[in-house]
């Protein structure tokens, strides 16, 4: 009997004690992602922050993290990617104590983007460490799926997380979470994780770092101006500004010998059908997830902690169907997998254009989960496939295209499905409000849900019964848009998946 010596090695118990090492640090950084909507309003009171240093405090987080992810998934491949891990670690664990503390809203702005920068260290670097460690396919399938599904267990235990401590501590306490995952890491990493350096040699091209964070910085800006409040020429100009500054990012990296980001990645078949199904998935999920959010608080009332706890259970969906994709991808192929989720997510989102107000939320909570457990395999195996089919001495520059794919589409969901939201909304308020109200409140309520709220409680009894009521039916009717878009979406990806990644099998 003879042995394959050109088998991959299987990872043994060392390994996967490093994957849950990596694990924590990725559901942190997920409920640090949302909790902080919980404990707005008590921090406000506390710090007294204008408007502008509130979207601030919010924004910044995540703008730095979406910003940073190529420059550290770079100089993780120059310089290790456990030294990047564990000084990452240490800078997040430093940075919460001061947000934890901060005693001014400058402080906590300072703070909030001193934890986005070590955030953007963590994802690329766990992932392109995963990949190291479990080099046989059918292994390091599971082991992205275990580490996606604790980044979509995190977004879930972020409002529950949230409301807990909020009902036991003050508003810093939030952050200090963040502090003895961090130590954790800090003492077992070196213990489990892999000491790698890639065949990045060169120095960090300064230039190539500043048009990055030039390209994806004023894109995401933008698109979040859009999404909230419609087409200006401040959000148009940034957008631009941002393609702007993408294209000469590409045209520099083609001309260094060792580029910040290697563009024969998208050479790569699997890796750009992937990517590009990767980004179209969180467009979906963004997308929803801004709705639904907005309904059950708007349109149900429920509290921003009631609102989490329903949503808990679409999230669990996640996690389940992540876990589970790598290991019907052993038997089926993953163009098969994403494509039949495709279908069930399809399947999910019309069930979820059904719900409404007046239905209750069973159907409503039903339909995400159908939708989202159809979702699941694309953030496993999309992600596997992208990460697996770059070279091991790339492979956190491969992560950090795959992160930040994602993190540009959310906020493309939320730009486009919440402007669909918008049209339909404004379309069906138009006229429809009763007669005898002040201009104010006519201009507020044809805008959002939220400004409909806002105005109502300025006006008598039955005005307000009856704005609310014209306002409240036309979001819905605006999630069942929104529901429907995300359906024929899913329903294209099904095609995608199933045409074009067709013959591709996990190693």
């Amino acid at each position: 009997m003879t042995t394959d010596i050109t088998a991959p090695r299987r990872a043994g118990r060392r390994e996967w004690a490093g994957l849950a090492v990596l694990g924590l640090p990725t559901l942190l950084l997920s409920i640090d992602n949302s909790v902080l909507f919980l404990a707005l309003p008590q921090l406000s009171a506390h710090l007294g922050p204008s408007p502008n240093q509130e979207l601030w405090i919010m924004d910044s987080y995540g703008f730095l993290i979406a910003g940073l992810l190529v420059t550290m998934g770079g100089l993780g491949d120059r310089i290790g990617r456990r030294r990047l891990l564990l000084i990452g670690a240490a800078a997040f664990g430093a940075a919460s104590v001061v947000a934890a503390y901060s005693v001014s809203a400058e402080m906590l702005i300072a703070a909030r983007v001193l934890l986005g920068i070590a955030a953007a260290t963590l994802m690329p670097t766990s992932l392109g460490l995963i990949t190291m460690m479990f080099p046989a396919g059918k292994q390091r399938g599971l082991a992205i799926g275990v580490f996606i599904s604790c980044f979509m267990g995190g977004a879930a235990l972020g409002p529950v997380v949230g409301g807990v401590l909020l009902e036991a501590f003050w508003w810093g306490s939030v952050f200090l979470i963040g502090v003895p995952v961090m130590l954790l890491l800090l003492v077992a990493g070196p213990l489990v994780l892999p000491a790698h350096r890639g065949s990045g040699s060169g120095g960090l091209d300064l230039p190539s770092v500043a048009l990055s964070l030039a390209a994806v910085l004023p894109v995401v800006y933008g698109l979040k101006e859009l999404a909230g409040d419609g087409p200006s020429w401040r959000a148009l100009l940034a957008v631009l500004v941002g393609v702007t500054a993408g294209v000469a990012f590409v045209r520099r990296q083609r001309g260094l010998a060792d580029p910040l980001l290697d563009l024969r990645l998208f050479g790569n078949r699997a890796f750009s059908i992937a990517l590009g199904i990767l980004l179209c998935g969180m467009i979906m999920q963004g997308g929803v997830y801004l709705v639904v959010g907005q309904y059950l608080q708007l349109v149900e009332g429920l509290s921003p902690l009631e609102a989490g706890l329903w949503l808990v259970t679409p999230a669990v969906a996640i996690v389940a169907g992540s876990l589970l994709a790598p290991v019907l991808a052993r038997r089926f192929s993953p163009s098969a997998v994403i494509g039949t989720g495709m279908v069930i997510s399809a399947a999910g989102w019309l069930v979820l254009a059904t719900a409404g107000s007046g239905t209750g939320l069973t159907l409503l909570v039903v339909g995400l989960v159908v939708g989202f457990l159809g979702c699941s395999p694309i953030g496993a195996l999309g992600t596997e496939l992208v990460v697996g089919s770059a070279p091991p001495e790339r492979a956190g520059s491969a992560s950090s295209v795959s992160e930040t794919s994602g993190e540009l589409g959310i906020a493309l969901g939320i730009a486009t499905l919440g402007s669909l939201l918008g049209i339909v909304y404004r379309g069906q308020v138009a006229g429809a409000l009763p007669a005898g109200l002040p201009s104010e409140a006519v201009e507020a309520a044809e805008g959002t849900l939220a400004g409909a709220v806002t105005a109502a409680r300025e006006l008598p009894p039955g005005q307000a019964a009856d704005v609310l009521d014209v306002a409240r039916t036309a979001f819905t009717s605006g999630l069942g848009a929104v529901a429907v878009a995300a359906a024929v979406l899913s329903a294209c990806l099904a095609v995608l998946a199933v045409t074009m990644l067709r013959g591709l099998r996990q190693a």
